[in-house]
């Protein structure tokens, strides 16, 4: 018996996988809201014992629980999956085709809130481990879960948990919980994360809203906002921050090959989006640089005044904006808030007041280690295809302090594809990539074993 009887015990049984990602996706987990969290425990500790023959152990947070548990394998190798089961709010819900928690097929996907983000990949890699025990009946490494519930509203108690459960962390390798494919539906395989300092400015004037006659002589705290805001990066996209840019980790020669050969199809992505061009009408490796390998000076929204409909003639009393600065290796977020916090005080701004909500380090693994080779195999394996590896996503997420915190390295590929509408209504996957990214994740395993 061997990896083509797992990939055929796989095909005859994709409905069952398909049916247990569908139970799943049909429970509203959402953490924000705090809805559905205790049931989607309960169905993964029935589907851990019932499918699997295995204990989850539930630990408890500050927040919501999180899950773990550990199959024992024949090697002294240990891979880890990380994964999360908690979703985004299923807002606006009036953009739906079809009803969020109610999962639909309709050519060739499955549309529900949370498939692509996450509950696809989780599900994915508990059918892996199911075809494998009940095809070989053993496992060719040790493999644990770690599946938290607090990743999409900032991995709030992640950072006490791998602080205290060392043990439970420990591997060799983990498998973090994302993935997609391309705009050319080639899989892409990640290698880190970019980090993330996520803040919000508040501006108070007046103790009240006033008539904008008073213009004339009351500073408006929106206009004072802008000016604050028009500190923070040039027209060429530098950010201005004193020592925002001094403790970047300049990437590797294998990593600038690696850009090189990254596909990010600048057109479609143009045409996708309908705009005539990227900023600086950058093309090409600077292009892909400055996407992934430079850090980012993002608004994420701006608050004040009256925005309604028609007219209505008032100066605020106060003026907000939402921040995210993405940042890459060796930048500390602590470090960036200070540094905004004296920018601001050294440039007139003492009075902005500064609250953070996100603080997290990015994350990138070697090209050259063990677990990088054994996935690019297992996907030319399975796929046909050479992967697009990604140096680093864009994105962000928790994987310092899971992985790197402890030297592990961390690799990423999912069952998602360009246009899956993550955070979106009508979020989708292709089932046919559900089964396939099942069987890659079954030959992952045995291909890292023998790296």
């Amino acid at each position: 018996m061997g990896i083509k009887e797992i990939y055929d015990f796989i095909d005859d049984n994709q409905q069952t996988y398909v049916e247990w990602l569908k139970e799943f996706c049909a429970i509203p987990s959402v953490a924000a809201q705090n809805r559905g969290m205790e049931e989607s425990v309960d169905y993964l500790r029935e589907v851990f014992q019932k499918k699997l023959n295995t204990d989850l152990e539930v630990i408890t947070t500050k927040g919501f629980p999180l899950l773990y548990t550990k199959l024992s394998g024949t090697s002294d190798k240990t891979l880890s999956f990380y994964n999360h089961y908690d979703v985004q709010p299923e807002d606006p819900i009036d953009l739906w085709e079809s009803p969020p928690f109610e999962p639909t097929i309709r050519e060739g996907k499955l549309f529900a809130r949370g498939v692509a983000d996450n509950k696809g990949n989780l599900i994915a890699r508990i059918a892996a481990v199911h075809a494998i025990k009940s095809v070989i009946g053993e496992f060719p490494l040790d493999i644990k879960f770690l599946v938290e519930g607090e990743e999409e509203i900032g991995s709030i108690n992640l950072n006490d948990f791998s602080d205290y459960h060392k043990d439970k962390i420990e591997a060799d390798a983990c498998l973090w919980e994302f993935g997609y494919r391309d705009m050319n539906h080639n899989l892409q395989l990640t290698l880190g994360v970019k980090g993330m300092l996520y803040v919000e400015l508040l501006i108070e004037g007046a103790n009240t809203d006033l008539h904008s006659a008073n213009a004339s002589i009351i500073e408006n705290p929106a206009w004072r906002l802008i000016k604050a805001l028009n500190l923070l990066k040039n027209e060429q996209e530098k950010i201005l921050i004193p020592g925002f840019y001094e403790d970047i980790i300049t990437p590797s020669q294998k990593e600038k090959e690696l850009l090189m050969k990254y596909h990010l199809d600048e057109n479609d992505m143009l045409n996708y989006l309908e705009l005539d061009s990227f900023i600086n009408d950058l093309r090409g490796n600077d292009l892909k640089h400055k996407h992934l390998y430079e850090p980012t000076c993002n608004i994420c929204g701006i608050e004040s005044g009256y925005t309604g409909a028609g007219a209505k003639t008032v100066l605020p009393s106060k003026a907000s904006a939402k921040l995210d600065f993405r940042l890459v290796p060796g930048q500390n977020p602590e470090k960036i808030l200070g540094e905004l916090r004296e920018y601001f005080d050294d440039n007139g701004f003492p009075d902005i007041k500064i609250e953070s909500y996100s603080k997290e380090k990015a994350a990138r693994t070697s090209p050259n280690d063990k677990v990088v080779s054994a996935a690019i195999n297992s996907i030319k394996k399975v796929t046909n295809q050479t992967p697009n590896i990604v140096p680093n996503t864009p994105g962000t997420g928790p994987m310092h302090k899971l992985c790197q915190k402890h030297n592990i390295p961390a690799i990423s590929f999912g069952v998602g594809h360009f246009s899956s509408n993550n955070h979106a209504p009508n979020e989708n996957i292709f089932l046919e990539d559900f089964i396939e990214g099942i069987k890659i994740i079954c030959t992952l395993l045995y291909e890292y074993k023998n790296a």
